[in-house]
Protein backbone atom coordinates (compact mmCIF):
# COMPACT_ATOMS: atom_id res chain seq x y z
CA UNK A 1 0.00 0.00 0.00
CA UNK A 2 1.50 3.22 -1.02
CA UNK A 3 1.23 6.34 1.92
CA UNK A 4 -1.58 7.90 -1.28
CA UNK A 5 -3.57 5.02 -0.87
CA UNK A 6 -3.55 5.01 2.88
CA UNK A 7 -4.31 8.93 2.77
CA UNK A 8 -7.45 8.38 0.60
CA UNK A 9 -8.95 5.44 2.65
CA UNK A 10 -9.03 7.61 4.94
CA UNK A 11 -12.25 10.43 5.67
CA UNK A 12 -9.54 13.35 5.52
CA UNK A 13 -5.89 12.83 5.79
CA UNK A 14 -5.79 14.51 9.36
CA UNK A 15 -2.98 13.18 11.24
CA UNK A 16 -2.81 13.44 14.24
CA UNK A 17 0.87 14.62 15.75
CA UNK A 18 2.91 11.87 18.34
CA UNK A 19 3.08 14.26 21.57
CA UNK A 20 5.44 11.83 24.03
CA UNK A 21 3.93 12.52 27.60
CA UNK A 22 1.00 13.99 26.57
CA UNK A 23 -0.93 11.18 25.01
CA UNK A 24 -1.07 7.23 25.39
CA UNK A 25 -3.09 5.33 22.95
CA UNK A 26 -6.64 6.36 23.89
CA UNK A 27 -5.94 9.71 21.92
CA UNK A 28 -4.69 8.21 18.87
CA UNK A 29 -8.02 5.56 19.37
CA UNK A 30 -10.42 8.33 18.73
CA UNK A 31 -8.55 10.03 16.50
CA UNK A 32 -8.79 6.31 14.01
CA UNK A 33 -12.26 6.06 14.85
CA UNK A 34 -13.27 9.90 13.52
CA UNK A 35 -11.66 9.37 10.30
CA UNK A 36 -8.27 10.39 10.72
CA UNK A 37 -4.70 9.16 11.41
CA UNK A 38 -3.86 8.84 14.79
CA UNK A 39 -0.24 8.44 16.19
CA UNK A 40 0.93 6.69 19.10
CA UNK A 41 4.75 8.29 20.57
CA UNK A 42 6.76 5.54 21.61
CA UNK A 43 9.77 7.90 22.17
CA UNK A 44 9.34 7.01 26.19
CA UNK A 45 8.26 4.14 26.31
CA UNK A 46 9.91 0.88 27.29
CA UNK A 47 9.65 -2.08 25.11
CA UNK A 48 7.15 -3.28 27.63
CA UNK A 49 5.02 -0.58 28.09
CA UNK A 50 5.34 -0.07 23.65
CA UNK A 51 3.79 -3.79 24.07
CA UNK A 52 0.78 -2.60 26.34
CA UNK A 53 -0.29 0.49 24.40
CA UNK A 54 0.08 -1.40 20.76
CA UNK A 55 -1.96 -4.42 22.47
CA UNK A 56 -4.84 -1.54 23.30
CA UNK A 57 -4.93 0.19 20.44
CA UNK A 58 -4.77 -2.98 18.25
CA UNK A 59 -7.73 -4.22 20.16
CA UNK A 60 -10.06 -1.36 20.09
CA UNK A 61 -9.67 -0.67 16.37
CA UNK A 62 -9.06 -2.36 12.83
CA UNK A 63 -8.39 1.31 11.34
CA UNK A 64 -4.90 2.32 10.47
CA UNK A 65 -2.53 4.30 12.58
CA UNK A 66 0.86 5.78 13.27
CA UNK A 67 3.59 4.69 15.58
CA UNK A 68 6.03 7.26 15.96
CA UNK A 69 9.81 6.63 17.53
CA UNK A 70 12.94 9.01 17.44
CA UNK A 71 15.97 7.91 15.84
CA UNK A 72 18.68 10.57 17.33
CA UNK A 73 22.42 9.18 17.64
CA UNK A 74 22.80 8.57 21.54
CA UNK A 75 25.37 11.15 22.22
CA UNK A 76 28.47 9.78 25.05
CA UNK A 77 27.92 11.09 28.61
CA UNK A 78 29.96 14.64 29.21
CA UNK A 79 30.75 14.46 32.70
CA UNK A 80 32.58 18.09 32.65
CA UNK A 81 29.47 19.64 30.46
CA UNK A 82 26.98 17.54 33.16
CA UNK A 83 28.82 19.36 36.01
CA UNK A 84 28.30 22.70 34.55
CA UNK A 85 24.69 21.90 34.12
CA UNK A 86 24.51 20.61 37.65
CA UNK A 87 25.78 24.14 38.69
CA UNK A 88 23.45 26.15 37.24
CA UNK A 89 20.69 24.13 38.23
CA UNK A 90 22.41 24.21 42.26
CA UNK A 91 20.56 27.61 43.54
CA UNK A 92 16.83 26.22 41.68
CA UNK A 93 17.40 22.55 43.88
CA UNK A 94 18.37 24.74 47.14
CA UNK A 95 15.28 26.76 46.63
CA UNK A 96 12.75 24.36 45.92
CA UNK A 97 14.37 22.30 49.35
CA UNK A 98 16.27 19.29 46.87
CA UNK A 99 19.30 18.06 47.27
CA UNK A 100 21.76 19.44 44.81
CA UNK A 101 23.83 16.84 45.41
CA UNK A 102 22.40 14.25 44.32
CA UNK A 103 20.82 15.31 40.88
CA UNK A 104 19.83 12.58 38.44
CA UNK A 105 22.00 11.56 35.43
CA UNK A 106 19.66 9.56 32.89
CA UNK A 107 18.76 9.97 29.27
CA UNK A 108 15.41 9.48 29.59
CA UNK A 109 14.65 9.00 25.74
CA UNK A 110 15.86 6.02 23.52
CA UNK A 111 15.92 6.05 19.56
CA UNK A 112 14.70 3.02 18.09
CA UNK A 113 16.40 0.28 18.36
CA UNK A 114 16.49 -3.58 17.81
CA UNK A 115 14.45 -3.76 21.43
CA UNK A 116 11.33 -1.56 19.54
CA UNK A 117 11.34 -3.23 16.46
CA UNK A 118 11.00 -6.78 17.65
CA UNK A 119 7.59 -5.57 19.58
CA UNK A 120 6.54 -3.33 16.72
CA UNK A 121 6.82 -6.50 13.73
CA UNK A 122 4.23 -7.98 15.59
CA UNK A 123 1.76 -5.35 15.08
CA UNK A 124 2.78 -4.47 11.93
CA UNK A 125 1.62 -0.65 12.06
CA UNK A 126 0.28 1.23 8.57
CA UNK A 127 2.46 3.92 9.35
CA UNK A 128 6.37 4.28 11.69
CA UNK A 129 7.13 7.08 11.85
CA UNK A 130 10.84 8.81 12.53
CA UNK A 131 11.77 12.48 14.08
CA UNK A 132 16.11 13.43 13.72
CA UNK A 133 16.13 11.70 10.35
CA UNK A 134 16.33 7.88 10.37
CA UNK A 135 17.26 4.94 12.09
CA UNK A 136 20.47 2.59 10.97
CA UNK A 137 19.91 1.49 7.55
CA UNK A 138 19.12 -2.56 8.93
CA UNK A 139 16.80 -1.31 11.00
CA UNK A 140 14.77 0.85 8.34
CA UNK A 141 14.73 -1.90 5.92
CA UNK A 142 13.25 -4.32 8.81
CA UNK A 143 10.60 -1.86 9.07
CA UNK A 144 9.45 -1.48 5.65
CA UNK A 145 9.99 -5.54 4.82
CA UNK A 146 7.33 -5.85 6.88
CA UNK A 147 4.85 -3.78 5.05
CA UNK A 148 4.68 -0.41 7.01
CA UNK A 149 4.93 2.78 5.31
CA UNK A 150 7.62 5.21 6.77
CA UNK A 151 7.21 8.58 7.15
CA UNK A 152 10.31 11.04 8.58
CA UNK A 153 10.21 14.92 9.68
CA UNK A 154 11.75 17.23 7.49
CA UNK A 155 13.00 21.32 8.55
CA UNK A 156 14.61 21.97 5.28
CA UNK A 157 14.81 21.04 1.47
CA UNK A 158 17.75 19.62 2.02
CA UNK A 159 16.49 16.96 4.57
CA UNK A 160 13.26 16.39 2.90
CA UNK A 161 16.02 15.05 -0.28
CA UNK A 162 18.28 13.16 1.98
CA UNK A 163 14.94 11.40 3.21
CA UNK A 164 13.39 10.93 -0.18
CA UNK A 165 17.70 9.13 -1.11
CA UNK A 166 16.69 7.05 1.49
CA UNK A 167 13.77 5.87 0.33
CA UNK A 168 10.87 6.92 2.66
CA UNK A 169 7.49 6.74 1.74
CA UNK A 170 5.93 10.35 2.68
CA UNK A 171 7.98 13.64 4.30
CA UNK A 172 6.14 15.75 7.25
CA UNK A 173 7.17 19.25 6.35
CA UNK A 174 7.81 20.50 9.74
CA UNK A 175 7.61 24.74 9.85
CA UNK A 176 9.20 26.08 12.40
CA UNK A 177 6.00 27.02 14.27
CA UNK A 178 4.86 23.41 15.52
CA UNK A 179 5.41 22.68 19.11
CA UNK A 180 7.48 20.42 20.63
CA UNK A 181 10.84 19.27 19.84
CA UNK A 182 12.47 19.94 16.07
CA UNK A 183 12.88 16.94 13.84
CA UNK A 184 15.63 18.58 12.20
CA UNK A 185 19.00 16.72 11.78
CA UNK A 186 21.32 17.57 9.01
CA UNK A 187 22.20 20.51 10.41
CA UNK A 188 22.30 22.54 14.50
CA UNK A 189 21.74 25.77 13.07
CA UNK A 190 18.23 27.26 14.16
CA UNK A 191 18.92 30.40 10.91
CA UNK A 192 17.72 27.36 8.40
CA UNK A 193 14.42 26.90 9.78
CA UNK A 194 11.40 28.06 7.85
CA UNK A 195 7.95 28.59 8.95
CA UNK A 196 5.25 26.03 7.46
CA UNK A 197 3.78 28.27 4.56
CA UNK A 198 6.82 28.62 3.45
CA UNK A 199 8.92 25.69 3.84
CA UNK A 200 6.03 23.52 2.27
CA UNK A 201 5.49 24.36 -1.01
CA UNK A 202 9.46 24.27 -1.67
CA UNK A 203 9.32 20.59 -0.32
CA UNK A 204 6.55 20.06 -2.81
CA UNK A 205 8.51 21.25 -5.39
CA UNK A 206 11.65 19.34 -4.68
CA UNK A 207 10.03 15.79 -3.81
CA UNK A 208 8.36 13.21 -5.78
CA UNK A 209 6.64 12.04 -2.51
CA UNK A 210 3.27 13.03 -0.80
CA UNK A 211 4.23 15.92 1.85
CA UNK A 212 2.16 16.37 4.92
CA UNK A 213 2.02 20.04 5.94
CA UNK A 214 3.04 20.37 10.24
CA UNK A 215 3.01 23.46 12.60
CA UNK A 216 0.85 26.24 12.99
CA UNK A 217 -2.35 24.26 11.58
CA UNK A 218 -4.59 24.43 14.35
CA UNK A 219 -7.77 25.82 11.74
CA UNK A 220 -10.06 25.24 9.32
CA UNK A 221 -8.35 28.00 7.35
CA UNK A 222 -4.88 26.81 7.83
CA UNK A 223 -6.07 23.07 6.82
CA UNK A 224 -7.66 24.47 3.55
CA UNK A 225 -4.40 26.77 3.23
CA UNK A 226 -2.19 23.71 3.46
CA UNK A 227 -4.46 21.60 1.03
CA UNK A 228 -4.51 24.68 -2.12
CA UNK A 229 -0.45 24.72 -1.16
CA UNK A 230 0.15 21.30 -2.27
CA UNK A 231 0.25 19.23 0.84
CA UNK A 232 -1.09 15.91 0.82
CA UNK A 233 -2.52 15.68 4.69
CA UNK A 234 -1.64 18.12 7.34
CA UNK A 235 -0.68 16.62 10.68
CA UNK A 236 -1.91 18.42 13.73
CA UNK A 237 -0.68 18.14 17.43
CA UNK A 238 -1.48 21.75 19.83
CA UNK A 239 -5.43 21.24 18.84
CA UNK A 240 -5.31 18.20 20.60
CA UNK A 241 -3.31 18.82 23.57
CA UNK A 242 -6.22 20.06 25.90
CA UNK A 243 -8.86 17.40 24.19
CA UNK A 244 -10.80 15.24 26.97
CA UNK A 245 -8.17 11.90 26.02
CA UNK A 246 -4.99 13.67 26.04
CA UNK A 247 -3.14 13.09 29.13
CA UNK A 248 -1.97 16.70 29.32
CA UNK A 249 -1.52 17.91 33.11
CA UNK A 250 -4.17 20.95 34.83
CA UNK A 251 -0.76 23.08 34.66
CA UNK A 252 -0.59 22.45 31.23
CA UNK A 253 -3.83 22.58 29.73
CA UNK A 254 -4.19 26.22 31.90
CA UNK A 255 -1.10 27.67 30.03
CA UNK A 256 -2.49 26.81 27.10
CA UNK A 257 -5.80 28.25 27.51
CA UNK A 258 -4.31 31.77 28.85
CA UNK A 259 -2.63 34.47 27.33
CA UNK A 260 0.42 33.32 28.00
CA UNK A 261 0.14 30.55 25.17
CA UNK A 262 0.87 33.50 22.92
CA UNK A 263 4.49 33.47 23.59
CA UNK A 264 6.37 30.74 22.45
CA UNK A 265 10.03 29.71 22.39
CA UNK A 266 12.44 27.19 20.98
CA UNK A 267 14.14 26.09 24.32
CA UNK A 268 16.86 23.02 24.79
CA UNK A 269 16.47 23.41 28.57
CA UNK A 270 14.04 20.66 29.19
CA UNK A 271 15.95 17.87 27.30
CA UNK A 272 19.09 19.64 25.03
CA UNK A 273 17.36 20.29 21.85
CA UNK A 274 15.36 23.05 20.20
CA UNK A 275 11.73 22.25 21.09
CA UNK A 276 9.09 24.97 21.25
CA UNK A 277 7.21 26.00 24.02
CA UNK A 278 5.06 28.21 26.63
CA UNK A 279 7.92 30.65 27.65
CA UNK A 280 8.22 29.68 31.99
CA UNK A 281 10.02 30.99 34.78
CA UNK A 282 13.43 28.67 34.03
CA UNK A 283 12.85 29.58 29.89
CA UNK A 284 13.42 33.72 31.36
CA UNK A 285 16.39 32.96 33.82
CA UNK A 286 18.38 31.02 32.16
CA UNK A 287 17.80 31.93 28.84
CA UNK A 288 15.44 29.95 26.46
CA UNK A 289 18.72 28.70 24.26
CA UNK A 290 21.96 28.02 26.81
CA UNK A 291 25.25 26.25 26.31
CA UNK A 292 24.94 24.84 29.61
CA UNK A 293 22.33 22.13 28.50
CA UNK A 294 23.58 19.35 28.09
CA UNK A 295 23.35 17.32 24.50
CA UNK A 296 19.74 15.70 23.69
CA UNK A 297 18.37 13.53 25.80
CA UNK A 298 20.58 14.17 28.42
CA UNK A 299 19.23 17.57 29.68
CA UNK A 300 15.89 16.40 30.88
CA UNK A 301 17.49 14.38 34.17
CA UNK A 302 18.43 16.88 36.42
CA UNK A 303 15.99 19.53 35.74
CA UNK A 304 12.95 16.60 36.21
CA UNK A 305 13.32 16.75 40.16
CA UNK A 306 12.81 20.72 39.95
CA UNK A 307 9.45 20.34 37.60
CA UNK A 308 7.86 17.45 40.14
CA UNK A 309 8.73 20.17 43.07
CA UNK A 310 7.26 22.96 41.53
CA UNK A 311 4.32 21.25 40.32
CA UNK A 312 3.45 19.96 43.91
CA UNK A 313 3.31 23.67 44.53
CA UNK A 314 1.14 24.30 41.53
CA UNK A 315 4.28 25.72 39.47
CA UNK A 316 5.13 25.42 36.03
CA UNK A 317 8.39 27.45 36.37
CA UNK A 318 10.27 24.10 35.33
CA UNK A 319 7.61 22.47 33.37
CA UNK A 320 8.27 22.01 29.64
CA UNK A 321 4.92 23.56 28.34
CA UNK A 322 5.00 22.49 24.86
CA UNK A 323 2.91 24.36 22.31
CA UNK A 324 2.62 25.30 18.90
CA UNK A 325 2.75 29.09 17.91
CA UNK A 326 -0.63 28.79 17.08
CA UNK A 327 -2.73 27.51 20.25
CA UNK A 328 -6.27 29.59 19.28
CA UNK A 329 -8.15 26.79 18.70
CA UNK A 330 -7.34 24.96 21.35
CA UNK A 331 -10.67 23.85 22.93
CA UNK A 332 -11.35 21.11 25.98
CA UNK A 333 -13.53 18.75 23.43
CA UNK A 334 -13.38 15.28 22.74
CA UNK A 335 -10.85 14.21 20.34
CA UNK A 336 -13.21 12.92 17.72
CA UNK A 337 -14.61 16.36 17.77
CA UNK A 338 -11.81 18.01 17.16
CA UNK A 339 -10.68 15.49 13.98
CA UNK A 340 -14.40 16.07 12.89
CA UNK A 341 -13.50 19.80 12.44
CA UNK A 342 -10.59 19.16 10.57
CA UNK A 343 -12.11 17.04 8.14
CA UNK A 344 -14.80 19.09 7.47
CA UNK A 345 -12.14 21.75 6.71
CA UNK A 346 -10.19 19.56 4.08
CA UNK A 347 -13.27 18.23 2.24
CA UNK A 348 -14.65 21.85 2.56
CA UNK A 349 -11.42 22.99 0.80
CA UNK A 350 -11.97 20.48 -2.23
Amino acid sequence: MSTYTLLSSLRAPIVQAPMAGSQNHRLSLAVCEAGGLGSLPAAMLSPQALQTELLALQAATCAPYNVNFFCHPPPLPDPAREARWHQALAPYYRELGLDAQCMPSDPGRVPFSRDSADVLEAFRPAVVSFHFGLPAPELLARVKGWGSLVWSSATTVQEALWLQAQGVDAIIAQGLEAGGHRGMFLTEDLSTQMGTFALLPQIVRAVNLPVIAAGGIATREGVAAARQMGASGVQIGTAYLCSHEATTTALHRAALQSPEAQHTALTNLFSGRPARGIVNRVMREMGALSELAPAFPWASAAIAPLRAAAQAQGLSDFTPLWSGQNASNIQSLSATEITREFVDAWCAAD
